[in-house]
């Protein structure tokens, strides 16, 4: 009565699976492969026998029940890689005569032979691991310090900004009352009347002839200043050069007044007084002025002079105020930019990085354009101004967008996509055309580094 319950439960023995000999699954997914006689896909669309995991024969629409052969188009092989990072590969690869594992699993049943070199690859990684936290430690050391420059760098352009303005204002008070100087001297000019305008007229346009001009012998001889001469002052201002002890008589002062007793200086012109006194003949100016040949004696030409030079200097003003805003226009752009939180990418805003690809260079300077130019440097193209950052959310200064560059021969306006990188150097290491004239370029930085966070390890397996 025995006999029959021996035999069920040989049968349900022989129906045990371990799990562990399971090929292709992970430990994480261990738990779908228990030691049970029937086994449910992993999408539940269907109950097998468990002796039909492995079979080499495709049950599962998921393809869970062949993840150690190739029988299911849409499996996957899991390569443990002791030693190594372990990885997926398509099933499609397991038996295929190449080794795709490098611990040689997914070529249990080929006749290629395979050699485990997970280990030499896992030293290696680990190498490149230890030289890229290296290189991320010394970046960050580096950034440290364009923190500090790039906030020294920020607070004098602040400063500078602050100077400018300042210094705008004194030069546009200065400006309004050089403005109002010369509305005066256009006033007085327009008004000038009777002798002065006389006196204008009548300045030499030789300068060598100022000390005898008819103006400031005309002045010379008009003691009381009231802008005529008389006979009186005649006798009183001019010497005779034969006899400088005898003065001319009243009837002689008239007769060189033209037979006048009185005569306005239009009149004194046309007289032979001024005609003798001019060539010198017998007659001089007692006293008259002894000025140099470079020294106006008119005041309409000292007039004309502190015009011009009124007129000179209101340029001048009006030529530093509008370089001064334009100091200051650039700047306040200068300043609006974002340059990262800490103002770590500050110190890019002044350089430029140059790249030769094939017959190309390209520069970028960022925050301002990036340009191609050809071997030859006959030409130069913009491939686009700066127009913002364009990372990912939580990583926004890790890219940086140029766009509205010149216009591509029967294709889009040409556009740049710079991605940073951390690195202990600032230099620009690719560009490339991934589409008719959109470029992608990778500028190392050390600005770029980020300090490392602990993760957990995450395997996306289904």
């Amino acid at each position: 009565m025995q006999y029959p319950i021996v035999i069920a439960v040989t049968v349900w023995l022989s129906g045990y699976v371990d799990s562990r000999k399971i090929r292709g699954i992970s430990l994480a997914y261990r738990r779908f492969y228990k030691e049970k006689p029937s086994f449910l896909c992993i999408d539940g669309s269907k109950l097998i026998p468990f002796t039909q995991v492995n079979d080499d024969y495709c049950d599962c629409l998921d393809g869970s029940d062949e993840p150690g052969t190739a029988a299911c188009s849409n499996g996957r092989f899991y390569c443990t890689n002791l030693g190594f990072r372990p990885y997926y590969i398509a099933s499609s690869r397991v038996n295929d005569g190449v080794c795709d594992c490098c611990d040689t699993s997914d070529e249990y049943n080929s006749q290629t032979r395979c050699n485990n070199t997970c280990r030499k690859l896992g030293q290696k990684e680990r190498a490149e691991v230890e030289n890229q936290i290296r290189s991320m430690n010394e970046g960050l050391h580096l950034k440290r310090q364009l923190i500090k420059d790039g906030i020294n760098m920020w607070q004098e352009k602040q400063n500078q900004l602050k100077d400018l303005k300042m210094a705008s204002e004194r030069l546009q008070r200065k400006l309004e009352t050089q403005r109002k100087a010369k509305q005066k001297a256009d006033t007085d000019k327009d008004t000038l009347t009777g002798l002065q305008r006389l006196k204008a007229l009548a300045v030499p346009r030789n300068p060598q002839a100022a000390a005898t001009s008819p103006l400031s012998v005309f002045q010379a001889l008009d003691a009381n200043g009231d802008g005529s001469l008389t006979a009186e002052e005649v006798q009183a201002g001019v010497a005779i050069l034969e006899d400088k002890t005898r003065s001319l008589t009243h009837a002689e002062a008239i007769d060189l007044l033209g037979g006048f007793g009185q005569v306005g200086f239009s009149g004194f012109q046309e007289t032979l007084l001024w005609d003798r006194l001019r060539t010198g003949d017998g007659l001089e100016v007692k006293d008259g002025p002894k000025m140099k040949p470079h020294e106006p004696d008119s005041e309409a030409a000292v007039e004309a002079a502190v015009q011009e030079d009124a007129t000179a200097d209101l340029k001048k003003v009006e030529d530093a105020l509008e370089m001064m805003k334009l100091e200051i226009r650039d700047l306040e752009e200068a300043l609006s930019a974002d340059y990262g939180a800490d103002k770590e990418f500050m110190y890019l805003q002044s350089q430029c990085l140059e790249l030769t690809v094939y017959e190309y260079t390209y520069t970028l300077c960022p925050f301002n354009q990036v340009t191609q130019r050809n071997s030859q440097g006959e030409q130069t193209i913009v491939l686009g101004k700066w127009r913002s950052w364009d990372g990912p959310p939580g990583n926004e200064h890790s890219k940086m967008k140029f766009d509205r560059g010149e216009p591509c021969w029967q294709g889009p306006t040409r556009s740049t996509l710079v991605t940073l990188t951390c690195g202990t150097e600032t230099v620009l290491r690719s560009v490339k055309e991934p589409s008719k004239c959109q470029y992608v370029m990778e500028l190392q930085t050390p600005a770029a580094c980020q300090p490392l966070t602990p993760r957990r390890s995450v395997h996306s397996e289904l």
